[in-house]
């Protein structure tokens, strides 16, 4: 058994030292998969990764309700879940009519180029929700793949699935995703 499975078999049990354990055995992964998600979103973004890692461990580990860990797959994925919801509720933010979200930013001409190549989160957000209420699956590989950052071994591991159908499962909600944020 892993450390990390290990400590997270504690923190279940209720161990209260076992939490102070267990960030520093992941917390280089989880700011790995922070920075990566992170240099994805639209500039402006003022969330940083340590900020992102800190705020989904505590979402994952300082619960009132003990969660329950299969593996460290499995406490990473939900990892990616947790670092999904933290960015979408940012733009949400971000983007009421309170915090000026109805007026229009105005990039500086070097990062207007890289500004077409980010994301939509919110649309995003919204599309993925509607392919995980179709194919839960592929919408899982689509967390793992574009949040947590995974390759497509540790997807089909995470998943429980082969390398073949994590492939297949990642092309097809590419391809759904791409051909939803691009109906406008």
């Amino acid at each position: 058994m892993s450390d990390v499975t290990r400590i997270l078999s504690q923190i279940e049990s209720g161990d209260p030292s076992a939490a102070e354990q267990l960030l520093p055995l992941v917390y280089d992964e989880l700011r790995k998969l922070a920075a990566v998600r992170l240099a994805q979103e639209k500039p402006g973004q003022t969330l940083q990764a340590t900020a992102l890692v800190h705020d989904a461990y505590i979402r994952l580990v300082d619960v009132e309700k003990a969660q329950h860990w299969d593996s460290s797959g499995h406490f990473f994925a939900a990892a990616a879940e947790a670092m999904r919801r933290i960015l979408v509720d940012a733009a949400r933010r971000r983007d009421s009519l309170k915090r000026g979200g109805g007026l229009e930013r105005i990039d500086l001409p070097e990062l207007a180029d890289l500004a077409d190549e980010r994301v939509d989160l919110l649309a995003l957000d919204d599309a993925l929700r509607e392919l995980e209420s179709l194919h839960p699956d592929k919408a899982k590989a689509v967390k793992l793949r574009f949040f947590a950052g995974c390759s497509l071994e540790e997807s089909a591991q995470h998943l429980g699935v082969s390398r073949a159908t994590a492939e297949r499962h990642w092309a097809y909600a590419r391809a759904w995703l791409y051909g939803k944020l691009n109906q406008e």
